[in-house]
């Protein structure tokens, strides 16, 4: 950074006078050009010390107020992809005249990592940051997909809107161990944990950057900021006025309009109003291989005559045939043959439940405005009010029909202090569960003999077994003849009864009869922070924050039958940073303390060391320490959620004891045994405990270097092991609703049912609760980013991630989530010719293990290409882009159970008026 005294440059300046601001009013105006003399627009001006400033307008122009009353000021010049510049001036200047001269040394500001401004070179952790010119470079439709072509961040796209980003593993579609955050507000849903990508984040015009820290940053962001943080900044209406539009349409019926318009009323009130819509063809997973018998352990192969649970198939509801089935009085009784036997109907496609709901949709307003009380001290408040229609998928796959959320926020600012507050509530309005809609649809009774249509199908399989075997089929003949015959009596989605009941089981919230999920939950937060400085080089930040937790659901997802449920946690933090010899040590050291209502208080300390080497400071070698801690989601302490071949309960209470499904495979066995003790002793076998959550742990180490060994090539490696403890997972079990363990009693009472362990009425149920690892978790891995900068024509980019996880110590069949390949990489290039601009990138990904709770599979290889082409006419303000995601259409399934996320061509119109 630069530091010129400059003066007036023509003859005869006189002071531009102006009306009274600040006690004295003046203004510096001016122009700020490029080297090559052309103007630059977008540039930000800032009076230093101050929370005055502004942007520059299509010709580069710009105009500030300004106040010499207490001396000279100095002027701070700035724009991506050139050297920063500050200006001393002594007097009020109208003609100033900047050039900013062009850079390939990738050293902007950040301020996520320390919470404070700092060079990015000398950030102590890994950490990106991705400038307004590049997100509007970003395919469609989720500008925070498109992050994926950073290194070590993965991509979790369960739908068009809907996506969640990770850093070094664990990843999920709701994302629970990275925090996303709006101008430093919580964006995640109340009620269901899940950062929704940029579905209720900034419209792509209002982003003035995005930052991702990678790894722990507790120490500073407190809870669930375990493995990162993303942090979306918006414009300020005071230094990016005008009016801006972007209009995109293109394959799957894809329509995407935007706009900004920011506009200063005088030198003090500033507002500005975004909105955005976006449409089109949603995609829809098609997955018809078996369920994992993890989640399904009675499931039979793929192509089996008794029929198979398939992972995007719904309402393929089983029974286990038994004697007790039995009805003398009506003539019925169960083939001896099919006894023991488990038979799944056929079930319904997503496509056939979603119906006419397919279409994927993003509406979001957001007003804000803002006042200067003095030129250090800024009022802002604002809006941002979003509905959508996505798919979404945890313990189900989920249809987010017109989801929205609410929040409100207000923030208090000076030049080294803050307070904010904000108010979310989100609002599932016609939100459904296609696992409760296909069982609700087989539950529903038919025009035969008053039979459901799950009771006819099995009673038909059955008849027609019988018969065939009658008619001296073999078995495995019969078999088939049976499951055509019972086939046919499946409710046909073409008929007007399928739409009258799928519409009726939609709109129907009742527990247990109903499929519609309305939660509506309220998440109240504020915080606040002072930076003390002592001298030119010693800093100390101190914050505190409280989030408190009101969740509602009827009933239907949480346990809150009669009233809200209430839940708050608290924490404070400090850090202190000095500058060491002429600044090219930086020390820091970092501590949060946290308060919960369920659990224990979280200890959080971070130490950093950032040493800057090279006459320019160009080599800069980072190390840090950090604790971390992720507190379990709402849903993972009040969940209550019945999915018909498990039931989902939190687990804040007493814990949990039961038996491993394993149990099944041998009850009969055990049941039959007559000799006491050795059923006792069979039974101990598979004995299992999920003892009450505690915080997950983490302690991480991190080494890093980010620089420039040669001019124009821009370097960033980093090494990290991190250790887990108390590590957040979950496994089915058989137990008791109530956290006691089934009597021998009640095992047998339920091995004789159609469907053992999956009945909503019974007590004993296959469950499944989140718990705590004994064990220790390990994992370690390490990323590399180089870029090549030729000329602004041309930068070629490149990034490498490596991921590993040690679960040798892990319970045989615990699922770790920790869902992420061990190689990835990407490759592109991109630049700026005159009016012309382009991006391209190619990424691959490795195959790996994908968990959730609604499935369990290998994903493939997979790798995608991402194009973008502008071309900008100055004089009409308006750029032409095209573009593609995914253009070579190749597979791309980023969730087992989600969809494959196929080509998005588009073109479009950007119109950016300064």
């Amino acid at each position: 950074m630069r530091k010129t005294l400059l003066y007036p440059l023509a003859l005869g300046m006189t002071a531009l006078c102006a009306p009274a601001w600040a006690q004295t009013g003046s203004t510096i105006g001016g122009v700020v050009r490029n080297d090559a003399g052309a103007p630059i627009p977008g540039a930000t001006v800032f009076i230093k010390g101050t929370l005055i400033g502004t942007g520059t307008n299509r010709e580069g122009q710009f105009s500030v107020p300004a106040d010499f009353s207490r001396g000279p000021l100095v002027l701070s010049i700035s724009f991506l992809g050139y050297e920063s510049r500050e200006l001393e001036l002594s007097q009020p200047t109208p003609d100033v005249l900047v050039t900013l001269n062009e850079s390939i040394t990738l050293n902007e500001v950040v301020v996520a990592a320390s919470r404070v401004e700092e060079s990015l070179q000398q950030a102590p952790v890994t950490i990106e940051k991705v400038g307004a010119a590049q997100i509007m470079r970003t395919p469609p439709p989720d500008v925070l997909a498109g992050l994926n072509q950073l290194k070590g961040i993965d991509v979790n796209s369960t739908s068009m809107v809907m996506s969640s980003l990770s850093t070094r593993g664990f990843n999920s579609p709701k994302s629970e161990r990275v925090i996303q955050l709006v101008d430093y507000f919580d964006t995640q849903s109340p009620s269901l944990n899940v950062n929704s990508g940029n579905l209720q984040g900034l419209t792509e015009l209002d982003i003035a950057s995005i930052e991702v820290i990678y790894g722990p940053a507790s120490a500073l962001y407190g809870a669930n900021a375990f493995n990162g943080v993303v942090l979306l900044n918006s414009k300020d209406p005071f230094v990016t006025e005008g009016f801006s539009a972007r209009v995109r349409g293109g394959e799957r019926s894809y329509i995407d309009g935007q706009f900004r318009y920011a506009q200063k009323l005088g030198n003090k009130f500033a507002f500005k109003l975004v909105g955005s819509y976006l449409t089109a063809q949603d995609w829809i997973p098609s997955n018809y291989a078996p369920t994992s018998r993890v989640l399904v352990p009675n499931n039979n192969p793929e192509g089996s005559a008794q029929g198979y649970d398939a992972v995007n198939r719904y309402g393929d509801v089983p029974n286990t045939y038994s004697t007790r089935q039995n009805n003398p009085q009506l003539g019925y009784s169960v083939s001896p043959e099919l006894v023991g036997k488990t038979v799944f109907m056929p079930g319904f496609d997503e496509r056939t439940l979603v119906g006419s709901d397919d279409k994927a949709r993003a509406l979001k307003a957001q007003p804000t405005i803002s006042y200067l009380f003095t030129d250090k001290v800024k009022a802002t408040v604002g809006a941002s009010i979003s509905r959508g229609t996505a798919s979404y998928q945890s313990s189900s796959r989920y249809r987010f029909k017109d989801f929205g959320t609410n929040q409100y926020r207000g923030e208090l600012r000076g030049e080294r202090w803050f307070l904010r507050g904000s108010s979310t509530q989100d609002f599932g309005n016609d939100t459904y569960d296609l696992s409760f809609l296909g069982s609700f649809l087989q539950a529903a009774p038919s025009e035969v003999n008053g039979l459901s249509y799950g009771q006819l199908y099995f009673v038909t399989y059955n008849n027609a077994f019988k018969a065939a075997r009658n008619a001296g089929q073999p078995q495995e003949a019969a078999l088939a003849t049976a499951k055509a015959t019972a086939d046919a009596t499946q409710l046909d989605p073409n008929s007007p009864r399928f739409q009258e009941l799928r519409s009726a089981i939609i709109q129907d919230d009742r527990p247990g009869r109903g499929a519609r999920l309305n939660p509506s939950s309220i998440l109240n937060e504020g915080n606040a922070q002072y930076n003390f400085k002592f001298g030119e080089t010693t800093d100390l930040i101190v914050g505190a924050s409280y989030r408190k937790f009101r969740l509602g659901s009827n009933g239907n997802l949480f346990s809150d039958d009669t009233e809200r449920i209430q839940n708050s946690e608290m924490g404070a933090y400090g850090q202190l940073s000095q500058r060491l010899f002429d600044e090219r040590l930086k020390l820091a050291v970092a501590a949060r303390i946290d308060e919960f209502k369920n659990f224990d208080a979280a200890f959080s300390p971070r130490a950093s060391a950032v040493y800057s080497a090279g006459e320019n400071k160009q080599h800069n070698f980072r190390a840090s320490y950090g604790r971390a801690f992720r507190a379990p989601t709402q849903l993972d302490q009040y969940i209550r959620l019945d999915v018909g071949r498990v039931l989902l309960l939190g687990n804040v209470g007493g814990g949990f004891q039961g038996y491993s499904t394993d149990l099944s495979a041998s009850l009969q066995g055990i049941l039959t045994n007559p000799d006491a003790n050795a059923r006792a002793e069979a039974l101990a076998r598979f004995e299992y405990n999920a003892p009450a959550l505690k915080l997950e742990r983490l302690n991480s180490y991190e080494f890093g270097y980010r620089g420039e060994p040669v001019k124009g090539l821009n370097v960033d490696v980093a090494y990290f092991r991190s250790r887990y403890n108390d590590f957040i997972g979950a496994r089915p079990f058989i137990g008791n609703r109530d956290g006691s363990r089934p009597s021998l009693q009640q095992l047998g009472a339920e091995a004789q049912t159609s469907t053992p362990f999956q009945n909503s009425a019974s007590v004993t149920r296959v469950l499944q609760v989140w718990t705590n690892a004994n064990q220790e978790v390990n994992t370690q891995g390490g990323t590399l980013g180089v870029s090549y900068t030729l000329a602004r024509p041309f930068t070629l980019a490149a990034n490498y991630s490596l991921n590993l996880l040690d679960d040798d110590k892990l319970p045989e069949g615990f699922q770790t989530f920790f869902n992420t390949p061990k190689h990835k990489y990407n490759v592109g290039a991109s630049g700026t010719a005159g009016n012309f601009s382009y991006s391209a990138n190619y990424r691959w990904a490795q195959k790996h293990l994908y968990e959730t709770p609604f499935a369990v599979g290998e994903l493939d290889d997979y790798s995608t290409v991402d194009v973008f082409v502008g071309y900008t006419l100055p004089k009409i303000a308006t750029t032409i882009q095209a573009g593609a995601s995914n253009l070579l259409d190749s597979n791309n399934v980023q969730i087992y159970g989600g969809p494959q996320i196929g080509r998005l061509a588009y073109v479009g119109l950007l119109v950016d008026i300064k």
